[in-house]
C-alpha cells in the first residue's frame, strides 16, 4: 500500500471530456488541489499558465497526446487514463511519448496508488514504469487483449524491459 499522504496538497490537472469522470476523480483525489479541464484548449491554457505536480490526461476527446507533449515540455509527469484508447498501440505510444503511467478507466478507483507511484518515482529519480507492471501485470493485459498482445511490438517490449532492468542496477 502506497503512502497516500504524499498526495496531500499536490496540485493536479485532471482532463477528461466526460463530466462524470471528472467528478469521480474529484471525489477520489479530495486531498489534492485539483484543476479540472474538459477540453484540449482549456487544459492547454492551464498547462501553459500554471505549475502542476502531475497531470491526469484522457486520450480520446481531449487530444491527450497533444497535452502530454506540453506536460513533458513543462516537466510535469502525466498519467494517461483512458477507456476507448486502451489498446496495445496506445500503451506503446504513451510510453514512447513520455507518459509516466497508463491505466484503464476501469482502474480509476486505484488512481491514488498510481499517482503516488508516479510522484515517488519522480522524487527518487526512477522510471515510474518500474512499478507500473506490478499494479497491472501481464496477465491483466492478456485477459484484455489476448496472449499475443506484445507480438506486434516485440522489439519495443524487449528494449523497454531491458531498459527498466538496467536502471534498477
Amino acid at each position: 500500500m502506497s503512502d497516500v499522504s504524499l498526495l496531500d496538497g499536490k496540485k493536479i490537472l485532471i482532463v477528461d471530456d466526460e463530466p462524470d469522470i471528472l467528478a469521480v476523480l474529484e471525489d477520489l483525489l479530495d486531498m489534492c488541489e485539483l484543476v479540472k479541464a474538459s477540453s484540449f484548449a482549456e487544459a492547454k491554457t492551464y498547462l501553459e499558465s500554471q505549475n502542476f505536480d502531475v497531470a491526469v490526461l484522457d486520450i480520446m476527446g481531449v487530444d491527450g497526446y497533444g497535452l502530454l507533449e506540453i506536460a513533458i515540455q513543462k516537466n510535469i509527469p502525466a498519467l494517461m487514463l483512458t477507456a476507448h484508447a486502451f489498446t496495445p498501440d496506445n500503451l506503446v505510444k504513451s510510453i514512447k511519448e513520455g507518459a509516466a503511467s497508463y491505466i484503464p478507466k476501469e482502474e480509476i478507483t486505484e488512481i491514488t496508488e498510481y499517482l503516488v507511484d508516479v510522484l515517488t518515482a519522480k522524487k527518487e529519480g526512477r522510471n515510474p514504469w518500474e512499478t507500473w507492471e506490478e499494479k497491472l501485470p501481464t496477465s491483466y493485459f492478456e485477459r484484455r487483449w489476448g496472449a499475443a498482445w506484445k507480438d506486434n511490438d516485440k522489439d519495443f517490449w524487449n528494449t523497454f524491459k531491458a531498459s527498466l532492468k538496467s536502471r534498477k542496477k
